[in-house]
């Protein structure tokens, strides 16, 4: 009686397992799938932009591609729960850089009417959407099965210096909102919200300094696997 029923319970446990292994690749995939329509949406709305009007379509950028863009980096902050919760393997700390570092440039700084325009703003957007393009056709891959090594490579090389010129034009876009605020006298609390932009770009410096290192460890682990995986294939 005990040996059946101790059978049914480490066949519930199982089942439940398998169905929750089940729903959250469903979810991921339904995820990864959504965000790369939406950024799949705004790199081409941008260059077809672009293509059609030169450099005049710059300024409208954010006009054009804002709210999109927007959404899709609110959603990004569920990819914190996806790794807290198991169900995705990532490393938490470079992916809590990249997903505060641009919703903070995004909602504090690009959201200014008056910043929305400038030319920084288009340029980021399309580092941030290359970031992406390159990362979730890959994880999306990984789902349902084995990425090729040029979807390998772009994850894990492409992506390092495409990421280093993104956080320099943070730094770039955080230098050219100042004036604005100094201008218009914004504080906080008891510190003038300028030098807070300024205290935060060294710890945008050495957040993403620590994340290029965890990427190029990364990168080395990837590529050894892949070398072992083609040695024994």
């Amino acid at each position: 009686m005990n040996k059946e029923l101790n059978t049914q319970q480490k066949s519930g446990r199982g089942a439940a397992q398998e169905m929750r292994c089940s729903l959250g690749f469903v979810y991921l995939f339904s995820y990864y799938l959504l965000q790369f329509c939406g950024h799949t949406w705004v790199f081409s709305n941008m260059t077809a932009r672009f293509l059609s009007f030169g450099f005049d379509a710059l300024a409208g950028t954010f006009y054009f591609v804002g709210v999109m863009m927007s959404l899709c980096q609110l959603l990004s902050v569920l990819e914190l729960f996806h790794i807290a919760d198991g169900i995705e393997e990532c490393r938490l700390f470079p992916r809590l850089v990249q997903v505060v570092e641009r919703n903070f440039l995004l909602f504090l700084i690009i959201s200014q009417e008056e910043f929305q325009s400038k030319t920084v703003v288009c340029v980021l957007f399309y580092l941030w959407n290359i970031l992406h393009l390159v990362r979730y056709p890959y994880q999306l891959m990984c789902l349902i099965s084995t990425p090729s090594f040029n979807m390998l490579w772009a994850r894990y090389t492409l992506a390092i210096p495409v990421y280093i010129l993104s956080v320099i034009t943070e730094g770039i876009s955080i230098l050219q909102v100042l004036p604005y605020y100094k201008s218009q006298g914004t504080n906080s609390v008891y510190v003038s919200f300028p030098y807070l932009l300024l205290a935060y770009l060294p710890v945008l410096v050495a957040g993403s300094g620590l994340t290029v290192q965890i990427l190029l460890k990364e990168r080395s682990q990837a590529l050894d696997s892949w070398s072992r995986k083609t040695k024994h294939g």
